[in-house]
């Protein structure tokens, strides 16, 4: 909506996490060894250790953007 290049995510009490999403950008990327061109965003979740654990952070991030890459998963 912006096109965001950067975003810093910063917690306010009483939040445990907040998830930081960059606008989606075209992106030469390689595909079956063929190099193409593909709309790539970067997402990062920035959390309080005292709540959240990384693992489970990770976790959440891998899930989201299997769900992103894959939003069929959602109607299953």
């Amino acid at each position: 909506m912006y096109c965001i290049k950067q975003f810093n995510a910063i917690i306010n009490l009483p939040q445990s996490c907040i998830l930081s999403i960059r606008a989606a950008i075209k992106m030469p990327v390689v595909v079956d060894n063929q190099i193409t061109v593909a709309r790539v965003m970067d997402i990062s979740l920035s959390y309080d250790h005292r709540v959240v654990d990384g693992i489970v952070g990770a976790k959440f991030l891998n899930i989201f953007r299997e769900i992103i890459e894959n939003p069929m998963i959602m109607l299953v």
